[in-house]
């Protein structure tokens, strides 16, 4: 099987496809550090660093499609314009890619917004724009935490298949339901499959489209989860000088108000009075890191290490996201941090491309109605 990776930032797709023995043919990013480590880690053949528009046409065939398409435009954070973004239209150099190239598989990485911008609005765009191309598409919210990284990083995921046996309009019992594993809601039955121009809310955490219509439910159980990984367990042991804030963080704490608790497995002690940016926020370490993203700020983010306080450093943050320790060692440390907080999990990745190609599916009839937590 052989691989094309857009977007491909330090290659977190690439490592998921290397391990599973997937041959990445090209790769494409237009951002010189981030081409820098991909270079450096897996050479030069094969990446072509620059804008995507002026290699829409030599692209090679292959059998997989991998992307995470720019977050900024449906991040929480910005402008949030979405679609409307310069970098949110580049989604449409994805369909164009898939459409003259047909791979037999895609699959695309984003953030958890983009089920709920706009009511929804940008992600029905895109759910049709890819069902319409003759895919079975389905998405599904995915959580690093459950693939053994100590971060809270919520990610939707959408895979699309060129050659399944699924027709919406003739057949109830489809078996090619890859990613949800248990649901708490039958959904076999075509009638239950409704036109995607007519949604004006936000989509559930799992999905499935095809020729303009889907069909969507909470996802409740993920029979898969592996054992839950702290952040204390990732420290490094004898981190340099130059990441710690002791004396200066004490004076900030004299500001803040006594937090002592955990949100979505984030161990919060402190944050600045009347307020609640994260950026303000001290951590602790029993519990798992915030969602790593590429603002430069959330980088000096403080956390208490024993009887100190420093922030994390650019070696941690491999470990958190799932990449080897010296994965970006050939830029500087201050560009390593936006490079990981921009990266795709590779752990979380290769669970979705393993379940696509050794065709892990999951009977739409026999799915569960059972509710249990993930």
């Amino acid at each position: 099987m052989k691989s094309v990776e857009l977007f491909a930032g330090i290659g977190g797709f690439r490592i998921a496809c290397d391990e599973l023995d997937i041959q990445t043919i090209w790769a494409n990013d237009i951002e010189p550090k981030a081409s820098q480590v991909y270079t450096s880690q897996f050479g030069c053949k094969e990446h072509v660093e620059g804008n995507i528009d002026d290699y829409l046409d030599s692209i090679p065939e292959h059998d997989l499609l991998t992307g995470g398409f720019p977050c900024q435009p449906f991040s929480s954070a910005g402008k949030k314009l979405g679609i409307n973004d310069s970098r949110g239209s580049l989604f449409e150099k994805i369909t164009y890619i898939i459409n003259k190239k047909k791979p037999k598989y895609f699959i695309l990485e984003n953030v958890k917004r983009l089920l709920s911008m706009e009511k929804g609005a940008h992600f029905a765009r895109i759910l049709k724009s890819l069902s319409d191309l003759g895919y079975l598409v389905e998405w599904r919210l995915l959580n690093a935490v459950h693939f053994g990284l100590p971060q809270n990083r919520e990610r939707i995921v959408i895979i699309g298949h060129r050659n399944s046996p699924f027709n919406a309009y003739l057949c109830s019992n489809a078996d090619f339901n890859t990613l949800s594993c248990k649901t708490n809601s039958s959904i076999s039955h075509v009638t239950q499959w409704k036109k995607i121009k007519h949604h004006r809310s936000k989509f559930l955490n799992w999905g499935m489209a095809f020729q303009g219509r889907f069909c969507h439910a909470d996802v409740l159980s993920f029979s898969e989860k592996q054992a839950d990984t702290r952040l204390h367990s990732i420290l490094e042991a004898t981190p340099d000088s130059r990441f710690f804030f002791t004396k200066d963080t004490l004076k900030r704490i004299q500001n803040s108000d006594v937090v002592n608790k955990f949100y979505n497995g984030v161990e919060i002690l402190y944050n600045q009075k009347g307020g609640a940016r994260m950026g303000y926020s001290i951590f602790g370490t029993a519990g798992v890191a915030p969602t790593l993203t590429c603002t430069t700020s959330r980088h000096y983010e403080r956390y208490r290490i024993h009887n100190e306080y420093r922030r994390l450093t650019n070696i941690e943050y491999a470990r958190i996201q799932g990449f080897p320790d010296l994965h970006c060692q050939s830029v500087s440390i201050y560009d390593q941090y936006p490079l990981y907080g921009n990266a795709v999990p590779p752990a979380l990745v290769k669970w979705v491309i393993d379940r696509i190609i050794n065709k892990k599916h999951v009977p739409l009839n026999n799915i569960s109605k059972k509710k249990e937590l993930f």
